[in-house]
């Protein structure tokens, strides 16, 4: 059979660190890139006789994402034990939830690959403490133990498994990140493992109802990561039930330099952790006021400011897709529209040029380190004729290196458009002179000469002639 024949399936369990200022069941900082072992406590070393404390502000921003993703919350939840060998968690066991997680029985919505919104079902989103970090030395001498990420709070989204393919699951992972960006209980930073995923992965033959066996893929911390992955490792399950060999249940370790899977171990079952009610601590109790409450301080969210978007600025479904799709995006967006008033400019620039820069330096937006203040600016400096937009690009490139008003950088590099017609005029014979060919096609009907010959006058004043006229001026002149 064919790879086509076979169908894909993939449910992720998304763990996203929580912002919170102390951690899970101490007050020891949450901060990252502290000297090792400098933000953990007695509580969090696990030393005798110690017991944790709930940090009440990690059961509100619990609640807070799962209102943010439709779930049902559980007014009288729990805590358990998981019992498992955490090499970078001193107790042995980690505090999770089992049987009555806070959240449960919610959705996203994402737009699938046809154009089509599609839902994602969430099973469930629950409270559990990180495990600390193992840095292994380079020279084989031994692996030694980090606990400042120990106890830090995290919530665990895991989906059904209703996605489909690669670009569906990383849909879901840019609206889960958007989502919990835009209630600011995380800051999702992924290059420092604040959203990171397990994908599990499984594949049947199509018109099949039976799931296929499974496979997870732990830690991913990158959407190009989990993609190339999910690819891979459907594959290679494609092949291997082609082959006839029968696809085990175990956790998988990607490696991205050389783009494959590697085993791990056997994937374990809820019944190997061994869940049991956490002893040392108290149930979780909720009231319909503390629920509603959290509730009704819900901040606009990503697909009401979509919807806000079209009707209020008139910004196309892909542009306000777009825009929507970060907080950070969005709020450079609105800030800069207050300044400039021109709303399609401003989405055009995020969309273009904006992604493009981000993705050149292998960015995240909440890594852009200029305001819309200064892309106000910008865009006001276009409508008014004092740069072209390809100056415009080139001050952008300028402002991700360092944050000033483009007025001042335009100055300092002597960028200001010229729209002197006598100027202008001088360029224009100039070009037209030269390129005798150009004006003769464009007078036998070849529009795309006239293209040329801006393209050229361009160059020749460095980018800084307003286009406006030398559209203008060229017309005039291949019209005598």
């Amino acid at each position: 059979m064919a790879k086509e024949d076979y169908e894909v399936v993939i449910g992720l369990e998304v763990h996203c660190e929580l912002s919170t200022k102390t951690k899970i069941f101490c007050s020891c900082s949450t901060e990252f890139g502290g000297e090792p072992n400098t933000h953990c406590c007695p509580i969090c070393m696990a030393m005798p006789g110690t017991l944790p404390v709930l940090n009440e502000k990690v059961v509100e921003y619990a609640v807070k994402a799962g209102l943010a993703t439709n779930c049902s919350i559980e007014k009288n939840s729990k805590n358990d034990r998981k019992n498992y060998f955490y090499p970078d968690l001193p107790k042995a066991y980690q505090i999770s939830q089992f049987d009555k997680p806070l959240c449960y029985e919610g959705y996203v919505n994402i737009v699938a690959e046809d154009g089509e919104e599609k839902r994602i079902g969430i099973e469930r989103i629950h409270i559990e403490e990180d495990a600390g970090k193992l840095n292994h030395d380079e020279y084989g001498r031994g692996s030694f133990v980090d606990l400042n990420r120990a106890g830090v709070p995290l919530i665990e989204v895991v989906s059904r498994p209703d996605m489909r393919s690669s670009k569906e699951v990383e849909a879901y992972m840019r609206k889960i990140k958007s989502i919990f960006e835009y209630i600011e209980v995380s800051d999702c930073k992924m290059q420092e493992g604040s959203l990171r995923a397990d994908v599990n992965v499984s594949v049947r033959k199509k018109g099949d109802s039976k799931f296929g066996t499974r496979t997870e893929m732990k830690n991913m911390n990158s959407f190009r990561s989990i993609v190339r992955a999910i690819e891979y490792e459907s594959e290679r399950q494609i092949e291997e039930i082609e082959a006839g060999n029968t696809i085990v249940q175990e956790t998988l370790r990607w490696d991205d330099i050389s783009g494959k899977t590697f085993p791990m171990r056997d994937k374990e079952d809820a019944q190997d952790y061994r869940y049991f009610p956490e002893p040392d601590l108290v149930s979780i109790n909720l009231s319909d006021e503390y629920i509603e409450n959290i509730r009704k301080e819900l901040p606009e969210l990503p697909e009401s400011r979509r919807k806000r978007y079209i009707e209020e600025y008139e910004l196309t479904e892909k542009a306000a897709n777009f825009v929507t799709s970060s907080k950070y995006f969005s709020n450079l967006f609105e800030e800069a529209i207050e300044v400039c008033k021109n709303p399609k400019i401003v989405s055009n620039l995020i969309m273009s040029d904006i992604a493009r820069i981000v993705n050149e330096r292998e960015e995240e937006p909440d890594q852009i380190k200029f305001t819309g203040k200064e892309l106000g600016e910008l865009v006001t400096l276009i409508d008014k004729g004092t740069i072209s937009s390809a100056i415009a690009k080139k001050v952008l490139e300028e402002l991700f290196n360092e944050v000033k008003m483009p007025s001042k950088i335009i100055e300092e590099k002597g960028w200001i458009q010229i729209s002197d017609e006598n100027a202008i005029k001088e360029v224009v014979m100039k070009v037209l002179e030269n390129n005798p060919q150009s004006i003769a096609d464009y007078k036998a009907g070849k529009d795309k000469a006239l293209g040329f010959l801006v393209g050229q006058a361009m160059k020749e004043t460095k980018g800084k002639a307003n286009p406006g006229l030398l559209n203008k001026m060229f017309l005039e002149e291949l019209s005598k």
